[in-house]
């Protein structure tokens, strides 16, 4: 498989079909829990997977015969079964059983291979060793990478999960994750460093190299900032890896008709803090290299004036561009021209197979987002929407915004009120206009349990995104 001519042909894909989603062919084995069927009200339970997965479950005063099953985000491989205490809090006091597992702990943070499987292998090691009986209703939540498995549950579910809250996911997929945010590395440094032979991929396990080229990267972007050729270039750069323009000290977006301060904001929003996204993101592609047992991402192939045609922030950088008597139509051939990364063809495979929903739901399956988003921009719903879409499962998806900045910002109220609303649609079977921003507004205002701030908006189109390689 050629990975160079897959990466923006929207009429002459031609990669072969790589079957079903492996993670969820079958259950993992449950292991030993430290309590007999039917827990004590108020109890936490735990217990361990025949792979090693660590599985906790908490069990309510009195159930309310649900079982919500939670997905952690990317990260440290350890239990959870909700994403915050206030919220893990307010469900039991709402009547939920929860559960949720720690995934492989023996793989990458990515942990995809087996996510799905040790959710569902979690799911029935608490069926049997915690729950009195067969919980009547199972809703999965997730969050973050999490909010992908819980996606992937949804496509993979029926007779396991009867519907899915789905918060901050990467619902683009981890394909498109890694395609926009090579695009827009690989634009900072042949932008910035021109000739420097910059690091991007093949760390193997060496944090120091990651650390390294994001520290190479944030210099180099530091400078540029000073000038407005080089604010140009990084709103250029920028606008590949979707970086949101709502700078994190201010209390909204900026205006879209303010391309400097959208630039401002990205730049701000990238590479500043202890720890940068930019460091999050280099130190992140160590993780799928180990998922994948390879190199699985390529830039060679790929049109830059096509991709940044598409783009949302395409108004921005021309504005910017103009503005500094740069000439972006060269800026982009020279990009299209210099590109030499490419995919190891079993690596990718292995990608698209644990790690890119199809669409094709089998549950209802709520996805709330902040239009804020730093980590996982908001454009990734509006590229799951359309796959959704076209694998004719609409009417089973709906999508919910909070205006807010940071990734995974929800409080509790917004969170335990698209809870509501899955279960409305779970239990009725029809979502009526539960999941409208005016009843989710509602919901969440009326719980007392945080801000509520639920609006109506439309993502525009995730850039770099790829077509399905399924």
């Amino acid at each position: 498989m050629r990975m160079g001519p897959l990466k923006r042909s929207r009429t002459a894909l031609t990669t072969a079909a790589v079957g079903l989603l492996a993670t969820s062919a079958a259950f993992a084995v449950p292991g030993t829990a430290s309590a007999a069927a039917g827990a004590a009200p108020g109890s936490e339970v735990t217990g361990t997977l025949a792979d090693g997965t660590t599985w906790v479950a908490d069990f309510p005063q009195t159930w309310n015969g649900t079982l919500i099953l939670y997905s952690h985000g990317f990260g440290p491989l350890t239990a959870a079964d909700a994403p915050d205490p206030t919220t893990q809090a307010a469900l039991l006091a709402d009547g939920y059983a929860l559960a949720g597992s720690s995934y492989d702990p023996t793989g990458s943070e990515w942990a995809l291979n087996t996510a799905v499987s040790d959710q569902f292998g979690t799911l029935a090691a608490v069926e049997s060793t915690v729950l009195p009986h067969r919980p009547a209703h199972v809703i999965a939540l997730g969050t973050s990478m999490g909010g992908l498995v819980s996606a992937l549950e949804a496509q993979d579910g029926a007779g396991k999960i009867n519907g899915a809250l789905t918060t901050c996911g990467i619902v683009g997929g981890g394909v498109n994750l890694n395609e926009y945010q090579i695009d827009g590395e690989y634009a900072l440094a042949q932008l910035l460093l021109p000739g420097q032979n910059t690091q991007l991929v093949g760390f193997g396990g060496n944090a120091g190299a990651a650390l390294g080229t994001a520290a190479t990267l944030t210099s180099a972007a530091t400078a540029a900032q000073q000038t407005a050729a080089g604010q140009a270039r990084l709103a250029l750069a920028m606008a590949f890896l979707n970086v949101t323009p709502w700078d994190p000290s201010a209390a909204a977006p900026a205006p879209a008709d303010d391309p400097a301060a959208q630039e401002s904001a990205q730049y701000d929003t990238l590479f500043t803090g202890a720890f940068s996204i930019l460091d999050f993101i280099e130190l992140g592609r160590i993780s799928f290299e180990q998922a994948e047992g390879g190199q699985d991402t390529w830039d060679v192939g790929t049109n830059f004036a096509a991709v940044l045609q598409r783009s949302p922030f395409r108004s921005e950088v021309e504005a910017l561009y103009k503005a500094a008597g740069l000439n972006l139509n060269a800026d982009l051939a020279d990009l299209t021209a210099n590109t030499n990364i490419k995919a190891d063809p079993a690596a990718l495979r292995n990608l698209v197979v644990t790690s890119d929903p199809t669409g094709r739901l089998e549950v209802p399956e709520l996805d709330i987002h902040t239009i804020g988003d730093n980590l996982v921009p908001v454009q990734n719903e509006n590229y799951y929407r359309h796959q959704v879409d076209q694998a004719g499962s609409g009417d089973l998806l709906r999508q919910a915004f909070t205006n807010s900045y940071g990734h995974c910002n929800f409080s509790a109220a917004e969170l335990v009120a698209g809870v509501q609303a899955v279960m409305h649609r779970v239990t009725t079977g029809q979502w009526g206009n539960v999941a409208t921003t005016a009843s989710l507004e509602q919901a969440a205002t009326a719980l007392n349990l945080g801000p509520a701030r639920f609006v109506d908006y439309h993502p525009g189109n995730l850039t770099g995104s790829v077509p399905p390689l399924r």
